[in-house]
């Protein structure tokens, strides 16, 4: 039987919200999935996490070299042993919604020329309720300007608003197809913040993304919380600049100064105001 779905989960040290995670992803129905756990601590600590599972569809792989939390490192050890059709990279602290790969199945078969989908993002967690009201709040505009965006069609307005506004989408909330993933290369791993960013600009910038106005991804907010902490440590900070500014500077250096400053407009004026 084929697979259709790839589901990568990069994991350290958090065995509860990692059967949560691959819980979710295993009720997935109407589609064939397989899952690789990939482990970031150094004593291998998720493997009976996965071999309680006894589920075949479960693939269990150790980082030999643990990064002590730089994501990219540990997504790209996987995906180059995807064989589904489509590749999602799943945090080990999200949920994958009840009928989402189906839906993003269907809609990859309704929009051929797109190799990113994405969709809304529900905040959720242990967090004080201000801030998951902050984080609802923020998630929300995000959804707003993606339907916006899409105007614009497959591609400008998404990168536009990555390179220059808000991220519109985190790493789990948004799925590719497998020859896509293989073409960009993976994550960029000298990114340790904003890899994300950074790899879905590449992927939209070079085969187009489409927004699905649905809840792709239940998201957890942790406390504090990393992409918005109200006092983030200066290491955070200057992790979040560098990922920025080598985000930016790449897309400069691949796609010229040119179109790269014709966006920054495009987006603080028809963008802002759309």
């Amino acid at each position: 039987m084929s697979i259709e779905f790839s589901v990568i989960v990069p994991t350290c040290r958090r065995p509860v919200e990692l059967r949560e995670a691959v819980s979710s992803a295993l009720q997935q129905t109407g589609t064939t999935i397989e899952v690789f756990i990939v482990d970031d601590s150094p004593e291998g600590s998720a493997r009976e996490t996965v071999e309680a599972f006894q589920d075949p569809r479960l693939i269990y792989l150790r980082n030999p070299n643990p990064t002590g939390g730089v994501p990219s490192i540990v997504r790209n050890l996987a995906w180059p042993h995807a064989k589904g059709r489509f590749v999602h990279f799943l945090d080990d602290d999200d949920i994958v919604p009840y009928g989402h790969y189906l839906a993003v199945s269907q809609t990859f078969s309704s929009h051929p020329e797109i190799g990113v989908a994405f969709g809304r993002i529900e905040p959720f967690g242990n967090a004080p309720e201000a801030q998951l009201t902050h984080e609802r709040r923020y998630f929300a505009v995000a959804a707003r300007k993606a339907a916006m965006s899409s105007r614009f069609g497959s591609r400008w307005g998404f990168v536009g608003r990555t390179l220059f506004d808000q991220a519109l989408v985190v790493c789990s909330a948004a799925v590719l197809r497998r020859e896509c993933v293989r073409e960009l290369g993976g994550f960029d791993p000298a990114i340790r913040l904003m890899e994300d960013s950074d790899f879905f600009l590449r992927a939209t910038r070079k085969f187009g993304a489409y927004f699905m106005d649905r809840v792709a991804l239940r998201y957890r907010i942790g406390s504090p919380s990393l992409l918005h902490s109200p006092n983030p440590e200066g290491s955070q900070r200057q992790f979040q600049r560098d990922g920025r500014r080598r985000m930016q500077d790449k897309y400069r250096d691949e796609h010229g100064t040119l179109e790269f400053y014709a966006l920054a407009v495009f987006s603080r004026t028809v963008l802002r105001i759309s």
